[in-house]
């Protein structure tokens, strides 16, 4: 065989072993690849399924709204004196004048309330007869803004929350409905006019607007 045949034949070994060398590369890379892909797949399809769990025991153990009420109600001022189908009302004609939100410690005007309730506000009114542990357990526990608290005479039951047109009897003030009602309806989705003014108003002791005076027909 001469030099350059055994040149050749050399040549050709080296690149097939070089090809050889990159195949097995190629190979290795591919399967790092699937293995790269398949944990993160794994990984995914774990948080998945965890989130979805976590959800679902959320959906599962949240307290039920069930109870609650709904009425058809409307809303125009007026200075003159209404008549509410429900007590507490949850809507209607009212006041020009909402009432401030806050803690209140006697009970304050339905048509101021119900305006506040225009605005997006949850009114919470309890028995006067309710413990005072369970009284500053409602002031503690419920948020600072778009709430009206107060006592009221004659409710159904010990605690009520109202929002416009929509009512949930209460057990008491640890009663686990009230947080899920006031996440629900505060400035929820039924509100007439959401992020109205809630301060500003009347404190509750500001006299009723007179009536707008008539003309008196001349002869």
């Amino acid at each position: 065989m001469s030099k350059s045949s055994r040149v050749q034949g050399g040549g050709r070994a080296g690149r097939a072993k070089l090809d050889e060398l990159r195949q097995a590369q190629q190979a290795k890379e591919r399967r790092s690849r699937i293995i790269l892909i398949t944990s993160v797949a794994a990984v995914i399809l774990l948080i998945a399924g965890i989130v979805g769990v976590t959800i679902w025991r959320d959906v599962a153990n949240r307290p039920s709204l069930d109870a609650v009420q709904t009425f058809e109600v409307t809303r125009e001022h007026t200075a003159a004196p209404v008549t509410y189908a429900q007590s507490p009302p949850v809507g209607g004609d009212h006041y020009p004048t909402w009432l401030n939100c806050g803690v209140y410690t006697s009970p304050v005007p339905d048509q101021l309330a119900v305006h506040s309730l225009e605005h997006g506000a949850v009114w919470v009114t309890y028995r006067p007869d309710l413990p005072a542990d369970q009284v500053q357990a409602l002031e503690e526990t419920l948020p600072d803004t778009y709430i009206v608290l107060s006592p009221r005479d004659g409710l159904p039951s010990p605690v009520v929350a109202s929002a416009w047109g929509v009512q949930l009897q209460l057990t008491g003030a640890t009663d686990p409905r009230l947080p899920e009602f006031v996440k629900t309806y505060r400035q929820g989705q039924q509100t007439p006019e959401p992020g109205g003014a809630c301060t500003g108003g009347s404190d509750g002791t500001t006299p009723p607007p007179s009536p707008a005076p008539t003309a008196t027909p001349t002869s």
